[in-house]
């Protein structure tokens, strides 16, 4: 039995949630639509360049849901995940993901967004174990911040070593797949790294490292 890492977005679905959310904010009249998604789009290239700092996202992309409880937010998360999400699940990463699972392997998602997004797609993935991006609460509400290490970039490193730690697993034979070039520390650790329908920059390293590029539809 060996790990079975998944990203989120573009790896396991054709989107990005954050950014698919960010919207969803607008369309709850949370937040005012014009203003909020440019800048959201603005963040969101520095991302596909690798020169965002995610500290920076988070901060802005949260701010709607400061004082809101976390009964609140998943009470329209569901809905979200249901009627916007589920129709971009790649169909190819849905048989991988029961690949993993008929041969037996543990499977994980990790992802660079907020965890109360990640855990329910990947519910509705079937996946039960996810590491994503912590959120602080004051008094039972979302603060808009973020707590503990983010799970992004190198990040996604240091939280999966916790993560192995805590659950006495290694990353013996793991697979990892991943879009992104801003997963190449986490790609580099890995047995199998996949990339999976990879940006210019993935693309070029695993060519050069001869890794699978792998084409979900």
């Amino acid at each position: 039995m060996a790990l079975a890492i998944f990203d989120l977005d573009e790896t396991l679905i054709d989107g990005d949630c954050a950014s698919l959310w960010a919207q969803h904010m607008v369309d709850l009249q949370w937040v005012d639509g014009d203003s909020f998604l440019a800048r959201e789009q603005e963040l969101m290239r520095l991302y596909g360049r690798g020169e965002l700092a995610m500290e920076d996202y988070m901060a802005f992309t949260l701010s709607p849901l400061v004082g809101r409880t976390p009964e609140e937010v998943a009470y329209v998360v569901g809905p979200f995940v249901e009627d916007v999400i589920e129709p971009l699940i790649f169909s190819d990463a849905m048989r991988c993901v029961a690949e993993h699972r008929a041969a037996g392997d543990r499977i994980l998602v990790i992802s660079a967004s907020a965890v109360f997004l990640v855990e329910a797609i990947a519910e509705r993935l079937g996946i039960a174990e996810v590491l994503a991006i912590d959120l602080e609460q004051q008094h039972g509400c979302y603060s808009g911040k973020t707590c503990g290490v983010l799970t992004y970039r190198e990040g996604k490193v240091t939280r999966l070593q916790q993560w192995l730690g805590e659950q006495a697993e290694s990353l013996e034979g793991a697979f990892f797949y991943s879009d992104s070039r801003n997963d190449l520390p986490l790609l580099s650790q890995v047995s199998n790294p996949r990339a999976v329908n990879p940006d210019e920059a993935l693309q070029a390293h695993a060519q050069e490292n001869g890794w699978p590029i792998l084409a979900w539809h």
